[in-house]
C-alpha cells in the first residue's frame, strides 16, 4: 500500500520531476541534499577504513556505536544550503556518513568469557527459526512455549554441572576421602576427619552450593546489565502503519525491537530456576539421610519440598504465559512479579540452607552424591522437547508458503539438539576434568578412590569420539564435493570473461583459483544437510548414552568388562579419550573466543556464527549474550527519519554482509513517507541465503517480497565467490521477478593484466565491493530514482514515544542507552 502522495514503486510524486545522481530539477527548486550511510559487516571496520580519510569526527553517538564523518562534510549540509541560497547548480556526490557498532559486540579479551553461554544463544536461536506458517496457527504457541521450557532445561543444566563439581565431587566426595584431601591442604577444613565444624556432609554441602548460587546471581547481574543497555533502548518513533498486525511483516511492527519487559520476566524465571535447582538438589540429599531418622527433620524436608514443588509450578506458569508483544512498544512493567519470584525461591533456598546444615551425627558420604541422575533426566527432557519442536515445526511447514526453508521445518529441532550437545560438553567436560585432578592420576568410577562424577557423564563422553568421527567424515565429503565442483566449474570460467576467452584454459592455474573460491562459496549451501545428519547423530548416541548408563549403572569401561571380542579396550579407550575431548572442547572454545578478540581475522572467522546468534533479541533466555540489534536498529531507524525529515534530501542506506541486515531491519522500521526518500544497496548480503533460509517467518519469500515492495528502490550486489553474500531474489506482487538482484559481479574484475588492471586482479570475495565500479553505477542510479518529499515543519519532530513511570525521556535515553557495553564478539 504506498503512502499518500506517492504513486507506484519506482515513480515520482505527481506533479514531481524526479532527480538525478548528476542533475535534474526537483519542483524547478535546487537541488536536496544526498546522504549515504554506511554499515560495516562482521569484524567491525574503523570509520577511516569505511571512509577512506585519515580525518574523521563523530557527528552522533559514543564509542560503543556511532555516527561519524569526514571532517570536510561535518557541516556539509549548511553548505550545500548557502550554495543553494547563491543559486548554486546541481546535486553532487553524496554526503558520507559511517555507522560503526562493532564495539556492541567485541571488546578485551575478558568477554571470551561469553562463549560459556554458548548453549543459551543457540536456544534462543530456536524460537526464531519457526517456519513462515500464517501468524494465527495454533501450533505457533505450542513451538514458542516448548523452546522457553528448553531454555529453562539448560539454565538448570549448566547450574547443576557448577554444583556437580562443588557438591558432589568437592564436597561430598573428596572432602570425605583421607586420601583425596591428603595432598589439598586448602580442602582441610572440610574434611570428614578433620572434626571441624565443617566436617559434617551437610554443612559442606551448604558450603558447596553457594558457588552455583553465585553463579545463578552472576547471570542475573549480567543480564539485569546489558538488559539496562541493550532491550532499553527506544524504537524510533513512527506512524501506525495500515492494516494488522498479523498482515505486516513482523520486523516492521513498532514493539519488535524493544523487548525490556519480556526480558524481565524470563530473567526472574530463570533467575529462581537457578536457586530452586540448588534448592532441590539439597532437598534430594537430606531426604536420603532422614529416611531412617524420623522426626523433625524429615517433616521439614517435606514441608520444603512441597514449597519447591510449587515454586518449579510458578516458574513455568511464568514462562507459560510470557510471550512477545510486537504490535507495539511494550512499556509495562511487572515489578512485584519480576521482584518476588526470585526473592521467593532465594527465601526458600535459605531455609533449606539452615535445614541441610543441620546436625546429623550419624550421616556420612559415601559414593556418589543421591540425586546425580538428574543429568539423565535432562538428557531425556531436551530430547523430548526437540521432538516436541520437530511435530510442531512440520506442522507449521505444512501451512507455510514460498520457497522451503532449510530442513523443511525441522531446523529448531535441530538447532535445539545442537545446543543441547554444547551443553552436555560443558558440563560433562568440567566434571570429567575435575575428576580426573582430584582423583591423583586414577581413572574415576574405576580404580580410583572417588566414584567420579555421574555415570550418564562418563558415557555421553564416550559417544564424543563417534560425533568426532562423524564430523570428519562431514568434512571429507564436503571437501571432495568442493573438488569435484572445482573441476567442473573450470570449464565455466571461461563464460566469465568472454572479451578474455583467448586467455582462458581449463588447467590454467589462475582458472583453477577462480573455480575453487566459487565452490568453496557454494558450500555455504551444503550447510543444512550436514547440520540435520549432526543433530540425527546427537540424538541417537545421546539416547544410546542414557539408556546404557541406566541399565548398567557403571561406567563404560567396568560395563564391558568381560565382553567378548575388542569390546572392553573399545570402551576404556572411547572413555578415556572421550573425557579429555570434552575437557579439551570446553579450553578450545574459550581459546578460540580470545583469540578472536586478538586477531581481526580470527574475529571475521568465528564472529559470522556470533553475529547471527546476537542479532536477534532475547526471547527464549535471558542468559543469552544481549541482542546488539536493539541498538543498532533503533540508532538506523532514529538518524534516517531526523536526517530525511529535517533537511528534507534523500538517503542510500549502503550496508555489508550483517550490515545489510541491520540495513534491512531499519528501513522496515521507517514510516511509509520517509521510505519514500530512503533507498537501500545491500552487497555480500546473507538476507537470502542465510537468513531467509534459516529464519523464514522474518526473512522469508514473503517477508522480502514486502521490503522490496515498501522500499521505493533497493539493488543487491552479489558476487559467485562470495561464501556469505548471495542474490536475494525477492518476487514481485504480481508474481514477477523483481530487478532488485544486479546480475553476478565479476570476480576477479579481471582474468589476465589488462590496460586498466595491469598487475593481476584480486579475487575478493566477501570484501571489498565498493572498489568495484558497479557499486557507484548502482548507487547513483538509486539516488535517481529517490522521490523526494517535503520535510515535516521542525515541531512536529519528534514524535514521542510513551514510556513507563521513571524512565528518562527520549533524549536522554539515546544517549544513556550506550553507557558501556558487555557484549560478545562480532567477527
Amino acid at each position: 500500500m504506498q503512502p499518500e502522495g506517492l504513486s507506484a514503486k519506482g515513480r515520482t510524486p505527481p506533479g514531481r520531476t524526479g532527480g538525478s545522481a548528476g542533475g535534474g530539477d526537483v519542483e524547478s527548486t535546487a537541488p536536496q541534499p544526498a546522504l549515504e550511510l554506511l554499515v560495516h559487516g562482521v569484524g567491525g571496520a574503523t570509520p577511516q577504513e569505511m571512509l577512506g580519510d585519515p580525518r574523521t569526527e563523530l557527528v552522533t553517538g559514543d564509542g560503543t556505536a556511532g555516527i561519524h564523518r569526514r571532517t570536510d562534510d561535518v557541516r556539509a549540509e549548511e553548505a550545500a544550503g548557502e550554495r543553494r541560497g547563491e543559486g548554486g547548480g546541481s546535486r553532487t556526490e553524496p554526503v558520507q556518513e559511517a555507522y560503526c557498532w562493532s564495539n556492541l559486540t567485541s571488546g578485551n579479551g575478558a568477554r571470551a568469557l561469553w562463549l560459556v553461554l554458548l548453549p543459551f544463544m543457540i536456544a534462543n536461536l530456536v524460537h526464531w527459526m519457526r517456519p513462515a506458517a500464517p501468524a494465527r496457527h495454533r501450533a505457533h504457541r505450542a513451538y514458542d512455549v516448548l523452546v522457553r521450557i528448553f531454555a529453562l532445561t539448560l539454565t538448570v543444566q549448566l547450574v547443576l554441572a557448577a554444583g556437580e563439581v562443588t557438591l558432589d565431587l568437592l564436597a561430598w566426595q573428596c572432602a570425605g576421602s583421607a586420601h583425596c584431601v591428603a595432598d589439598k591442604s586448602w580442602l582441610g577444613f572440610m574434611s570428614a576427619d578433620s572434626g571441624g565444624w565443617f566436617g559434617a556432609p551437610g554443612r559442606r554441602l551448604a558450603l558447596g552450593a553457594l558457588v552455583p548460587v553465585l553463579l545463578t546471581a552472576l547471570l542475573w547481574w549480567l543480564s539485569r546489565r546489558t538488559w539496562s543497555i541493550y532491550e532499553s533502548a527506544k524504537p524510533s518513533p513512527r506512524a501506525t502503519a495500515p492494516g494488522s498486525a498479523e498482515e505486516q511483516p513482523a520486523l516492521s511492527l513498532p514493539g519488535f525491537w524493544y523487548g525490556r519487559r519480556l526480558v524481565a520476566r524470563l530473567r526472574a524465571a530463570h533467575t529462581a530456576t537457578g536457586l530452586l535447582a540448588v534448592a532441590s538438589a539439597l532437598v534430594a540429599v537430606t531426604a536420603a539421610a532422614d529416611d531412617d531418622t524420623g522426626g523433625g527433620l524429615r517433616a521439614a524436608g517435606w514441608a520444603l519440598a512441597a514449597l519447591i514443588a510449587a515454586g518449579w509450578a510458578a516458574v513455568l506458569a511464568l514462562v507459560w504465559r510470557s510471550g512477545r508483544t510486537e504490535a507495539e512498544p511494550d512499556m509495562g512493567e511487572d515489578r512485584r512479579a519480576v521482584r518476588a519470584l526470585p526473592l521467593a525461591a532465594l527465601a526458600l533456598l535459605a531455609a533449606v540452607l539452615v535445614h541441610t546444615s543441620w546436625s546429623r551425627p550419624d550421616w556420612v558420604s559415601t559414593g556418589r552424591l543421591p540425586g546425580t541422575s538428574v543429568f539423565g533426566g535432562l538428557a531425556v527432557a531436551q530430547g523430548v522437547l526437540a521432538a516436541g519442536l520437530a511435530v510442531t515445526g512440520r506442522l507449521l511447514q505444512r501451512r507455510a508458503t514460498g520457497e522451503p526453508p532449510a530442513l523443511r521445518g525441522l531446523g529448531g529441532a535441530c538447532v535445539a539438539m545442537l545446543a543441547a550437545a554444547v551443553a552436555g560438553v560443558f558440563s560433562g567436560g568440567v566434571a570429567q576434568r575435575v575428576a580426573d585432578w582430584l582423583d591423583r592420576g586414577a581413572t574415576p568410577g574405576e580404580n580410583g578412590p572417588l566414584a567420579g562424577p555421574p555415570v550418564v557423564l562418563s558415557w555421553q563422553a564416550t559417544v564424543i569420539p563417534l560425533v568426532a568421527l562423524l564430523v570428519l567424515l562431514l568434512a571429507l565429503a564436503g571437501a571432495w564435493r568442493m573438488w569435484v565442483l572445482r573441476r567442473r566449474l573450470a570449464t565455466e570460467v571461461a563464460g566469465l570473461y568472454p572479451t578474455e576467452h583467448r586467455y582462458t584454459d581449463d588447467n590454467d592455474p589462475r582458472t583453477g583459483r577462480i573455480a575453487g573460491a566459487i565452490a568453496r562459496a557454494r558450500l555455504t549451501d551444503d550447510a543444512p544437510p550436514a547440520i540435520g545428519a549432526a543433530a540425527l547423530a546427537t540424538l541417537v548416541l545421546g539416547a544410546g548414552a542414557v539408556l546404557g548408563a541406566w541399565l548398567t549403572g557403571e561406567v563404560p569401561g567396568k560395563a564391558a568388562d568381560g565382553a567378548p571380542g575388542p569390546l572392553p579396550g573399545l570402551a576404556q579407550t572411547g572413555q578415556a579419550l572421550g573425557s579429555w575431548m570434552m575437557g579439551a572442547g570446553v579450553i578450545l572454545l574459550l581459546a578460540m573466543g580470545r583469540q578472536a578478540y586478538r586477531d581481526p581475522k580470527s574475529r571475521r572467522t568465528v564472529g559470522i556464527l556470533w553475529d547471527v546468534g546476537t542479532f536477534w533479541p532475547r526471547a527464549a533466555h535471558p542468559f543469552a549474550p544481549p541482542c546488539y540489534a536493539e541498538r543498532a536498529v533503533p540508532d538506523l531507524a532514529w538518524r534516517t527519519s531526523t536526517w530525511t525529515t529535517r533537511t528534507g534530501g534523500c538517503l542510500v542506506i549502503s550496508g555489508h554482509s550483517q550490515g545489510s541486515v541491520l540495513a534491512a531491519a531499519a528501513v522496515w522500521q521507517l514510516d511509509p513517507d520517509i521510505r519514500g526518500r530512503v533507498a537501500l544497496l545491500t552487497y555480500g548480503s546473507p538476507l537470502r541465503r542465510l537468513y531467509g533460509r534459516w529464519f523464514p517467518a522474518y526473512f522469508g519469500d514473503r517477508a522480502l517480497a514486502g521490503l522490496d515492495d515498501q522500499t521505493h528502490a533497493w539493488k543487491n550486489l552479489w558476487r559467485l565467490t562470495d561464501p556469505i553474500g548471495g542474490p536475494v531474489r525477492p518476487t514481485a506482487p504480481d508474481g514477477r521477478p523483481s530487478d532488485v538482484d544486479r546480475r553476478p559481479l565479476k570476480d576477479p574484475l579481471a582474468f589476465e593484466r589488462t590496460p586498466e588492471h595491469p598487475l593481476p586482479a584480486a579475487i575478493n570475495a566477501h570484501s571489498d565491493y565498493q572498489a568495484d565500479p558497479a557499486f557507484a553505477d548502482e548507487r547513483a542510479d538509486l539516488l535517481a530514482r529517490i522521490s523526494v518529499a517535503p520535510a515535516a515543519p521542525a515541531e512536529e519532530w519528534p514524535r514521542q514515544v510513551p514510556r513507563p513511570a521513571g524512565e528518562p525521556d527520549a533524549e536522554s535515553a539515546d544517549g544513556a542507552a550506550a553507557q558501556g557495553s558487555t557484549g560478545m564478539s562480532s567477527a
